[in-house]
């Protein structure tokens, strides 16, 4: 498995199905998930190994705040600032630190006309409609959710339109081998049992066992 989740590939189109998708709302909801979930996290848990191979809770929610701060400075214009996509010290109350990583992340996304903006995110070295870039971040922070609760040993709740579109845009993310494995976004897609929730699909796609305690 691959450390940490970013983003599909930059030839991508937009990964929603239809404009009636409310992908900031959408977005949200995921983001706010990896908040219930991480307050579950007490003092002896954020040195646990996580789902992402060799990182610790600690590293994976550190990436988590950096990737908020990005998105939050690409929807305002400053992307290209690669400052804002360095992981933070979470120092002694990691989820104070990470709290805040979302509130201004959420205040980006929630101003006017942002899924008309540009976003220039350097991971993936290019400038992406706000509507792309937002999709990005929804698949981003539904199989962090997932990372952190499974980190945990606790159950995610995601309402089934939030996982939906989430895996939509999974469908999209290029199978190549070259762009699976070490060193990339993503592992290489796990079987699908055939009656598979939206959730698992998902996972497996991305190179993610759903029964990640039991490899």
């Amino acid at each position: 498995m691959t450390t940490g989740l970013t983003t599909t590939d930059p030839t991508t189109t937009d990964p929603t199905t239809t404009d009636l998708i409310d992908l900031i709302a959408l977005d949200r909801t995921a983001v706010q998930e990896s908040l219930r979930v991480l307050r579950i996290a007490r003092d002896a848990d954020w040195e646990r190994p996580s789902t992402c191979a060799g990182w610790t809770l600690r590293d994976l929610v550190a990436h988590m705040a950096a990737q908020h701060h990005g998105f939050a400075a690409a929807a305002r214009g400053a992307g290209d600032d690669r400052t804002y996509w360095i992981a933070p010290d979470l120092g002694g109350d990691p989820f104070k630190v990470y709290d805040e990583s979302v509130r201004h992340v959420l205040a980006a996304f929630a101003e006017g006309g942002v899924l008309e903006r540009g976003f220039t995110l350097p991971e993936i070295g290019g400038t992406f409609t706000g509507r792309v870039a937002v999709g990005f971040h929804l698949l981003d922070y539904v199989v962090h959710s997932w990372d952190v609760a499974a980190t945990l040993g606790v159950r995610l709740d995601l309402p089934r339109p939030v996982v939906e579109a989430a895996l939509d845009i999974a469908r999209r993310v290029p199978k190549d081998p070259d762009r699976r494995g070490p060193g990339a976004a993503f592992a290489p897609v796990l079987p699908t049992p055939e009656e598979a929730s939206p959730l698992d699909e998902m996972l497996a796609l991305l190179g993610r066992s759903p029964r990640w305690r039991d490899r």
